[in-house]
């Protein structure tokens, strides 16, 4: 059983400084493609390594709530997507073949049986194992739940004992609290140098740690607000919205959290507030955190309103994406192209990302079904496509 006991201790390295990475270096193009999920269905757009042409494939699975769908970037043929459908319930689907055919999980992520009864609403987060580890992949459901599969996503099992850990189970409240659209664990981050080191994130229930290849867990919650009137202390109040793991950098991660924007540096286990520094009338409240692939020092956001009503809409119907080149110093606003007025959308915090190339392009999806590109780290943006139904995740592979 997993021991929920502080005492895994914070992974160390000699790396553990914040590493100012080039300005700039050259990066390969190759083909690109973009894996949009909707709550009608899913499409992948193939793109060239300019990222000017963008061929349209779909939609897969159309009718069907598709919350994540991921390209395992081990094999870069191998797809999943975690479904929601309407005579199968939640389930999995997987492609060999780049989206050409599917096939149903045989055994999709589910609970055991025990007594606190929880039945899974549907699987929300897909991560891939490291490239040491081909075939592993994890899963985060709603209501919050962690799966590992050993079979390329054909069969899930429970992954530590977390599901059924009275602690966590404390932590993650009733299947009323939460979101909206249901409580739910999300960001989960594996430590590219140690297949043992995991983070993972629930809302609500804090972010959490383990060296020991999920034996134990520690929160990870020190320096991170709540809710006035709420305990700062515990686990159960704390709602991260998005958690990243710098690939240039594995000792630094960022946050978007319902309570502002926030930086970790290890060893350390306190956050620092970094979105304090954004301005007074955006606020720093958000779901979406994207950080660059070479520079830790560089992460980009995209703030909504988060008035005391929580609209849940882009700031006087005028949307941007903000960056800090900085370690969250600074934001500068990131606006052109983008509608001037009266555009009342936002962004989910699976449906903004980046690739890898130089300059970095960045995707993201809306709640009104656009989809919009940035091939010069968002200094313009240009719409891709129009009239997608309401967006739930954005991913970028390159083929």
């Amino acid at each position: 059983m997993a021991r929920t006991a502080n005492k895994a201790t914070p992974r160390t390295s000699k790396k553990s400084k914040a590493r100012k990475q080039p300005a700039s270096r050259s990066v390969s193009t190759r083909r690109m493609v973009v894996l949009v999920g909707t709550r009608k269905g899913a499409w992948l757009f193939h793109g060239d390594s300019k990222r000017k042409n963008w061929r349209i494939d779909g939609p897969h699975f159309l009718g069907q709530i598709i919350n994540h769908l991921v390209l395992d970037p081990r094999d870069g043929k191998t797809l999943l997507a975690a479904a929601c459908t309407g005579h199968l319930g939640p389930t999995l689907f997987r492609s060999t073949n780049l989206g050409r055919t599917w096939q149903e999980a045989k055994k999709p992520p589910a609970f055991a049986k025990s007594e606190n009864g929880r039945s899974v609403d549907h699987t929300f987060w897909l991560t891939p194992g490291l490239h040491s580890q081909p075939g592993v992949w994890y899963a985060g459901t709603s209501p919050q739940g962690l799966f590992r599969s050993d079979d390329a996503g054909n069969t899930w099992a429970p992954f530590s004992s977390i599901n059924d850990d009275p602690q966590f189970l404390r932590w993650m409240g009733s299947v009323q609290d939460g979101t909206p659209d249901g409580p739910k664990l999300h960001s989960i981050l594996i430590d590219p140098r140690d297949p043992d080191h995991f983070y993972f994130a629930m809302s609500g229930g804090g972010v959490h740690e383990s060296v020991d290849g999920g034996e134990t867990w520690k929160p990870l919650v020190d320096g991170m607000d709540v809710v006035e009137g709420f305990d700062q202390s515990d686990p159960m109040f704390h709602d991260p919205h998005c958690v990243r793991l710098c690939p240039s950098n594995p000792d630094r991660l960022y946050q978007q959290n319902h309570c502002g924007i926030y930086r970790l540096d290890r060893p350390s286990n306190t956050w620092q507030r970094i979105g304090k520094k954004m301005p007074k009338k955006v606020g720093d409240i958000g779901f979406p955190m994207v950080v660059h692939p070479r520079d830790d020092n560089t992460a980009w956001v995209f703030p909504m309103d988060g008035g005391s009503v929580w609209p849940r809409t882009t700031i006087e119907g005028k949307p941007c994406a903000y960056v800090t080149k900085n370690g969250g110093s600074t934001w500068k606003r990131l606006d052109a192209g983008l509608p001037e007025s009266q555009a009342w959308w936002t962004v989910k915090r699976q449906a903004m990302t980046g690739d890898r190339q130089d300059p970095v392009g960045l995707y993201f999806g809306t709640t009104s079904g656009e989809l919009w590109v940035s091939r010069d780290e968002g200094k313009k943006w240009t719409c891709m496509a129009r009239h997608l139904p309401e967006i739930y995740s954005v991913e970028v592979a390159e083929l």
